[in-house]
């Protein structure tokens, strides 16, 4: 389902950035100013919205719901990202619900995409994935809030009238997660990552397995893993991919 949280983010603002991991720092530099749904945000006329979401069943929901509300009109809905972004600059609405795994074009290249073309649509994701690799990227890219599918009618309902007016809003649950990101030291480029890690994290991106790293640097699959465990702890991620991703970001790969 198109995921949802809604909420609202304090101010995720600055203490001193230059010790902050450099995505969540430009992710609290995006949401700089976020504040808690308004009672009531009135408007004169319609939100508009265009729903994106791999699943049926999950847009006739989200249209259902709108629809019994004259404060919103839904102009049409998407099943991936491609057809989104295309739908949005015909259509124009105010704001797009958008999901971010969907197999037809993900929720953060459509959102990138429409910042890059200049769309007046505000972006408001709506889906199940709360992690630190979901949110940042999807903020990075443009999107105006970021909520769970699990929030409230009424806070979903706030959260896309305050997006179309342009203002950031955040379930309670994300906030707290960027907040835990901006916060977490940064980890030195090349300063924490022995000689052998950074070896076996080279030997990841190129896409060897753990069998063919140990042939390459001439140890036991073992001792890769425990390598590989170690790396983990210190770039503060759960897998190879995000691995990788969190050295490039942080300069260890070049």
């Amino acid at each position: 389902m198109a995921e949802r949280e809604a909420a609202t983010g304090g101010n995720v603002t600055s203490e001193d950035m230059s010790t902050r991991p450099e995505a969540a720092r430009r992710a609290a530099e995006r949401l700089d100013g976020a504040r808690d749904f308004p009672d009531d945000v009135g408007t004169c006329r319609p939100v508009t919205l265009l729903i994106v979401d791999d699943h049926p069943v999950v847009r006739d929901g989200l249209r259902g719901m709108f629809a019994a509300d004259p404060g919103f009109d839904v102009l049409g809905e998407a099943s991936g990202g491609v057809e989104g972004v295309r739908l949005a600059l015909r259509l124009d609405p105010d704001v797009v619900l958008m999901d971010l795994r969907m197999p037809a074009g993900s929720g953060v290249e459509a959102i990138a995409e429409l910042s890059r073309l200049g769309a007046r649509a505000k972006v408001l994701v709506l889906t199940t994935y709360d992690t630190a690799s979901d949110t940042i990227p999807a903020i990075e890219a443009g999107a105006t809030g970021y909520l769970l599918k699990d929030a409230p009618r009424e806070d979903l309902f706030a959260a896309v009238r305050a997006a179309a007016e342009g203002r950031t809003v955040l379930s309670p649950a994300v906030a707290s997660r960027l907040v835990s990101a901006v916060r977490k030291p940064a980890v030195p480029a090349g300063g924490t990552l022995s000689a052998r890690e950074r070896e076996v994290v080279e030997l990841v991106a190129k896409g060897m397995s753990n069998r063919e790293i140990a042939r390459e640097l001439f140890i036991s699959e073992a001792t890769v893993k425990t390598h590989l465990t170690h790396l983990y702890g210190k770039l503060g991620v759960k897998d190879r991919a995000a691995a990788v991703a969190v050295a490039y970001d942080r300069g260890i790969l070049g």
